[in-house]
């Protein structure tokens, strides 16, 4: 296929992966290196596929700067299952586990949750329709709590956290699956970091769990084999049979991302985005962004037309002008922009530009 007519994908996920690493897998689908087969027909035990996930680790120990009492694990089940993961595992004789509700998914976190443990809903920005997020000094927090649970950036609202909440002695949780790799994190202020894959990382069906060593090793009775961190740890993430073809793909965008230059580098470029669909935001009447400013997220935009009569007419125009996948979640209506690593900057300012055509053709 002629790249030159990819659509610009602002899906929120599964989401756009960078060109040179679908370019790279179509190369290698039916001949891995020279083996005559392909990374999905191999066997998760040979040497072939064993070096595939051990450079797909160490590259993400690079990137993200992973100490090392810190294990890596390629699972399964995305996020939704890491809800009922996480307190099977975290817990650790406690009984309470505190929340930080911003949003929808930070809620069915909170649900999930409450089947293995009494949860504290510490703070929650739903008295504001979840447009920003509690200020730490107004988080009531247990005192005896497993772990501290926040959704590092709400896909749906498009809230994100730019700063790391101080939880002392308590491990910080953090689900990051929609802007992991999109700015530089300082792994060792959490307990764990999860994030399904398919935002920033690669083909839905592989899960990243981040989690320091001490915390691993005492999960709740009930807890399967396969979700459980400590068995996983020590069978190096192949308990049982990996996601391994989207293990592989992953291992390629962590590659690009090191050829752009690291997450230094990718989070300039993901600013650089932002910043230019926000600034047409803000001063436009015609389009509305819901988001307290200091909490808007990088990777994705909600925003709202003041006119919604004319939501289908916008999207209709977007998709023959080869922008899709902007119709908002169904909980929320209205746009969403979902602008990952992937997605170039040349996509950004055909959205603006189309933005400003409908608004002055419309306003």
């Amino acid at each position: 296929m002629d790249v030159s007519k990819r659509a610009f994908n602002f899906c929120a996920g599964p989401a756009a992966l960078p060109e040179a690493v679908l370019q790279r897998a179509q190369a290698e689908l039916l001949d891995w290196q020279g083996k005559g087969l392909s990374v999905m027909e191999m066997s998760h035990r040979s040497d072939e596929y064993t070096a595939i996930a051990e450079k797909a680790e160490q590259d993400l120990r690079d990137l993200m700067e992973i100490p090392s009492d810190y294990k890596v694990l390629f699972l399964q089940g995305g996020a939704i299952a890491e809800n009922a993961i996480v307190p099977m595992n975290l817990l650790r004789g406690r009984t309470v586990a505190d929340y930080v509700n911003t949003g929808e998914w930070s809620k069915k976190s909170i649900k999930e949750a409450k089947k293995y443990c009494a949860v504290n809903v510490a703070a929650s920005g739903e008295d504001r329709g979840f447009t920003y997020i509690p200020a730490r000094e107004t988080w009531k927090l247990s005192k005896d709590a497993g772990y501290v649970h926040i959704c590092s950036n709400e896909t749906i609202g498009g809230i994100e956290y730019h700063w790391t909440p101080d939880t002392g002695d308590v491990p910080l949780v953090a689900d990051m699956s929609s802007h992991i790799l999109s700015r530089a994190v300082d792994v060792a202020r959490y307990g764990l970091i999860y994030a399904g894959a398919q935002k920033n990382i690669g083909p839905a069906g592989l899960t990243i769990v981040i989690v320091r060593d001490d915390l691993i090793g005492q999960a709740l009775p009930i807890t399967p084999s396969a979700f459980d961190y400590k068995q996983q740890a020590d069978s190096d993430s192949m308990l049982n049979t990996p996601p391994t073809y989207a293990v592989y793909i992953a291992g390629l965008v962590f590659k690009w991302l090191k050829e752009q230059g690291g997450l230094a580098q990718i989070e300039k470029h993901n600013i650089g985005k932002a910043k230019l669909l926000y600034d047409y935001l803000d001063q436009s009447r015609f389009f509305v962004s819901p988001v307290d400013r200091q909490d808007r997220s990088r990777m994705n935009v909600p925003f709202k037309l003041t006119n919604e009569a004319l939501d289908e007419e916008f999207l209709k125009g977007a998709k023959q002008r080869a922008m899709v996948q902007l119709k908002g979640h169904r909980s929320v209506g209205g746009m969403r922009a979902s602008i990952y690593n992937a997605m170039p900057i040349e996509g950004v300012k055909a959205l603006v530009e189309y933005m400003r055509e409908f608004e002055a053709k419309h306003g």
